[in-house]
């Protein structure tokens, strides 16, 4: 059985007589979000190669005068340089994170959603990879930053990429548009299904 416009379901069975139907992502909604995703992580670990090649022992480089700055930095916390002393803790976090933002995308049908959520996944495992593969060493390494905006903490591509995602996400919630793309609101109860 297909859900409207196509959409494969979950069947599982809550009990006599009732049937729950969960609606599973769209091929090519689960495929932007991979693509997001990866696409995304591989641009930020690349930015930040280039961040240590370029930028280790040098002064700031201006990009946009005084607005927008390189400046090389190692971060063992978590973003704004928050709980500098809990990395191993907020490595763990960024696993069970990642889990989440997996099992919630396969409900993904709407595009705006996977967008979100690739950008979402992008964010956390391209500071994942370095609390991984950097030093001091695995869970405990320290992400590499290298933005500066006046008066704010320096940050990277992948911590974009976290608030970009967030941003889409509290978007979508604040429509009311669901993972499926219906919009709460306007969701049609079977007596108006019946009177239609």
């Amino acid at each position: 059985m297909q859900a409207a416009r196509g959409t494969p379901v979950d069947h599982r069975d809550d009990g006599p007589g009732h049937t729950n139907e969960r609606l599973l992502a769209k091929p090519s909604s689960w495929l932007i979000f991979a693509t997001v995703a990866v696409t995304m992580v591989a641009i930020d670990q690349v930015a930040k190669v280039l961040a240590v090649r370029h930028l280790a022992g040098e002064p700031d480089r201006e990009v946009v005068g005084e607005l927008l700055k390189l400046h090389l930095t190692y971060n063992p916390g978590a973003a704004f340089s928050l709980g500098t002393r809990f990395t191993l803790a907020i490595t763990c976090l960024a696993c069970v994170a990642t889990l989440v933002v997996l099992w919630v995308s396969r409900r993904a049908v709407s595009k705006v959603w996977a967008v979100g959520l690739g950008l979402l996944l992008a964010g956390i495992d391209g500071n994942l990879v370095d609390r991984m593969v950097r030093e001091p060493g695995p869970f405990k390494g320290h992400v590499v930053d290298f933005l500066m905006l006046p008066n704010w903490p320096v940050f990277n591509v992948a911590d974009i990429c976290i608030n970009v995602g967030v941003g889409l996400i509290l978007l979508q919630v604040l429509r009311g548009v669901s993972l499926d793309g219906s919009k709460a609101e306007k969701a049609a109860t079977p007596e108006t299904q019946e009177e239609s």
